[in-house]
């Protein structure tokens, strides 16, 4: 008699499970508790905090055009859920936007703040006006009343003063009076620039968002990444050459290449797939070997997690573990799994997970340790605090929706689904 043989099963897919989903609910719903009423800064937009939860700078702090889009675009998120509160932080973060960070001189969104205006020498960033416009459009989905006005003025800006048609993606960044600062171009902006150009697209129905959207996906992606063994390149000179030798800002601009991005525009490539009517078939396959590049490079099997860069040699650069690529790539392996199935995204969903959850929650004081060490030890040599609900609560409720839009679309859809 030949002896029994155990074959492991893999578990139903975690995203169908009841248990999963009401997790998931929680933690979204912890996250919401941990920022909602104490960002609000009285003097207007919101506070970062500290690893203890309290706000940094309390007497007159720094408002980054990051900060105060991201919670905006989050509160619509919540307005949308039905959260009370989400309505109020949600309209103290527009009016602030609006009255505070536009410049109401030259046109424009300043990327930095105080309560005494704009500080140093203060620029207008591609970053921060596609977060402007992902906050407009997500006010839109939420019913704000100054949000056609903010999509209208800064798709302006957008398209006056950053896109460049001969290249067909945005410029990096101006000073106050549109004076260009030359010689960089970066992936980073074009990216979310993508984001917030589909999320346009889904509030107006205006298709030239999405024009735009497609146009940068083809330059960073179908031209560059692939030419890199589709990894993607950060960094580029005026003329859209890929600088591989470039180091700057280590938060926004760091040297090497990020994993995290491979994972983010994986999910960002299949939305854009299915808003384009799955008319472009090297989507879908860049998607798919962006995510085994992450992979096979980003994860480090040994400790677990995922490097935050990478040199090009495919070597760790930097070797801490940051709470965003995990968040990216949840969401990149449930766009995967829903779109091709395959048993290795979905193992992918769970590892990380289970990273969060043993490593990146912080069960003591509430919220996420955004940075660890090599050896998943918190660290703040990046980030002093916790300062960011966008990444985070997009990962706990991206899972909960189809793998067709932008997290307001899904849950817009819901809503008028409930209402008819």
């Amino acid at each position: 008699m030949k002896p029994k043989v155990n074959t492991l099963v893999a578990p139903p897919r975690w995203i169908k499970r009841p248990y999963h989903r009401e997790w998931l609910w929680q933690q979204a719903n912890n996250l919401f508790d941990y920022f909602q009423y104490r960002s609000i800064n009285p003097k207007g937009g919101f506070y970062e905090f500290d690893v203890d939860g309290k706000p940094l700078q309390a007497d007159n702090p720094t408002r980054g055009i990051h900060t105060t889009t991201r919670m905006i675009h989050c509160m619509a998120i919540g307005h949308l859920l039905g959260r009370p509160g989400c309505d109020d932080l949600l309209n103290h973060g527009m009016n602030y936007l609006w009255e505070h960070h536009r410049d109401q001189k030259n046109g424009g969104y300043f990327w930095q703040i105080n309560d005494d205006g704009p500080l140093g020498e203060p620029t207008k960033q591609a970053y921060g006006h596609a977060f402007v416009l992902l906050a407009a459009s997500s006010a839109k989905f939420a019913g704000h009343p100054l949000a056609d006005a903010m999509i209208a003025d800064v798709t302006e800006v957008i398209k006056e003063r950053f896109w460049e048609d001969k290249y067909g993606a945005v410029a990096e960044e101006f000073h106050t009076d549109w004076t260009p600062v030359p010689g960089y171009r970066g992936q980073n902006c074009n990216m979310h620039m993508t984001e917030a150009l589909m999320e346009a697209y889904e509030v107006t129905g205006n298709v030239e968002y999405l024009t735009m959207a497609k146009s940068i996906a083809e330059l960073i992606i179908n031209t560059h990444a692939k030419a890199c063994d589709y990894r993607v390149p950060e960094h580029f000179t005026e003329n859209w050459q890929v600088d591989y030798s470039y180091s700057g800002n280590e938060m926004f601009r760091p040297a090497g290449t990020t994993p995290g991005h491979w994972l983010e525009w994986t999910k960002l490539l299949l939305q854009l797939h299915t808003l384009t009517g799955r008319s472009h078939a090297w989507m879908p396959k860049a998607a798919q070997e962006l995510f085994k590049s992450a992979f096979k490079y980003g994860w480090d099997f040994e400790k677990k997690g995922i490097f935050y860069t990478l040199d090009w040699n495919n070597e760790p650069a930097n070797r801490s573990k940051l709470w965003w690529p995990h968040c990216e790539g949840i969401g990149a392996t449930h766009f995967l799994t829903q779109h091709f199935g395959d048993n290795m995204h979905m193992l992918a969903y769970r590892r990380q997970w289970s990273f969060v959850a043993s490593h990146l929650l912080d069960h003591e004081k509430g919220g996420w340790h955004e940075e660890l060490t090599d050896d998943l030890a918190p660290a703040h040599t990046i980030f002093p605090g916790k300062s960011d609900i966008y990444h985070a609560l997009q990962a706990c409720l991206i899972p909960l929706y189809p793998a067709l839009g932008s997290v307001p679309e899904m849950i817009y859809r819901d809503v008028k689904h409930d209402l008819a």
